[in-house]
């Protein structure tokens, strides 16, 4: 039966899977019965392989061959393709004594909304110790949107909680510091570079309300970024305190994914008010997610909450849901590491074809039900900050005189 797509259909795309070999070169993974349920839409192909957590590394190939075959197909626009743990069968829990992997080719604002709840069983890390971090003047908190892994939406995430922010009443900056790859400029459709104040200090670039820097702005778009440790925290420190913010109530920095030095610098400069952690619902991503939680408590910055991103699917056509890459993994996470969670986001056309096109889905549909999850997440991460805050405040001894 053909699904939305032009001519492409389930039936294909599994037909063309079975020329991908399993683990071991065990039969292909459509018989082994490691592949998800298929969806496609606007011509692309949306589907998961489950894999053993532990042989995850040495699967990538096997990911990026099947993902090769499907974007080869006629018809076909695009594929995103996941590894996860979370299914069990297809024979694949055994341990399997690993044998060579074919080697893949390269390849003002309205009134803000009611404080959400908190789970009671919730902790949190610790409210941040800001010995050895300096502030930036004008800026009443920051806040760390990141990622242990990339091509989780994090950026996508980090923009429309920020444009929440603001439509939630706050006066909102951020801050792109992925280096490597900064996705501001495109995300709010800005086009230029900065102005300078005496030849000093830059002044921020500015739309939808928000106040902007990105390296983006100072580079080509398709330049490669190729930088060593001490230039990405020169860059950072740079964007960061020799710009002219004015009064901001919040600032948020959308991270580079993993654990390295981009993020280090900001963990170890700035006093963060907190940390998002943005992953999607399957094992394999939370993996990469754990470690970027673990790295920000390590250096006592507190945890806000988590984010599942690409949590599930409705097709718009039938209004049937799709759980791709699993669904809840980031909310079970979440409970067991005593984190609160902050919400499901679904993988919607809206919010990527809003992206794409520069007008994040909060200013340009901000009645519909995107919008809406992204503003109720702005509204639990500035509730946790409000708490951590008073936490961090009352943990400080009162001096009484009588």
């Amino acid at each position: 039966m053909p699904v939305a797509g032009e001519n492409v259909t389930k039936e294909a795309v599994i037909d063309r899977l079975k020329t991908v070999n399993g683990p071991d070169f065990s039969g292909n993974i459509v018989d082994l019965g490691l592949v998800s349920d298929i969806f496609i839409a606007d011509r692309k192909v949306f589907f998961s392989i489950t894999v053993p957590a532990e042989r995850a590394n040495e699967m990538e190939p096997l990911r990026a061959a099947a993902e090769r075959v499907v974007k080869t197909m006629p018809g076909v626009a695009g594929a995103m393709v996941a590894l996860t743990a979370e299914k069990k069968g297809g024979g694949m829990e055994a341990p399997v004594r690993p044998r060579p992997t074919p080697a893949a080719p390269p390849a003002p604002g309205p009134p803000a909304p009611a404080r959400p709840s908190v789970p009671a069983h919730a902790t949190h890390a610790p409210a941040s110790r800001t010995s050895g971090r300096r502030g930036v003047p004008g800026i009443a908190s920051i806040i760390a949107v990141a990622s242990g892994k990339g091509g989780v939406g994090k950026s996508t995430t980090a923009v429309n909680i920020a444009l929440g922010l603001a439509a939630n009443g706050l006066k909102v900056g951020i801050l792109d510091a992925d280096v490597y790859g900064p996705s501001m400029p495109r995300l709010l459709n800005i086009r230029g570079k900065p102005q300078t104040v005496d030849g000093k200090v830059m002044r921020p670039m500015e739309n939808y309300g928000l106040k902007v820097m990105s390296i983006g702005f100072l580079v080509e778009e398709e330049t490669p970024m190729i930088w060593r440790g001490p230039m990405v925290m020169s860059a950072l420190a740079q964007m960061l305190r020799e710009v002219e913010w004015g009064e901001l109530d919040v600032l948020v920095v959308d991270m580079p994914p993993g654990t390295g030095d981009a993020q280090l610098t900001m963990a170890q400069q700035v006093p963060l008010a907190g940390a998002v952690i943005v992953s999607t619902p399957q094992d394999l991503a939370l993996i990469d997610a754990r470690k970027g939680l673990n790295m920000f408590r390590k250096v006592d910055v507190p945890l806000l909450g988590i984010v599942e991103n690409m949590s599930y699917f409705i097709a718009p056509d039938t209004g049937k849901r799709y759980d791709i890459f699993g669904h809840g993994g980031a909310r079970r996470e979440a409970e067991r590491l005593g984190v609160t969670f902050l919400g499901e986001v679904p993988l919607q056309m809206e919010i990527r074809e809003t992206s794409d096109s520069g007008e994040p889905v909060v200013v340009s549909k901000p009645d519909g039900p995107e919008a809406q999850i992204y503003r109720d997440i702005a509204a639990k991460v500035w509730q946790r900050v409000g708490e951590e805050r008073a936490k961090s405040e009352g943990s400080a001894p009162a001096i009484v005189f009588e």
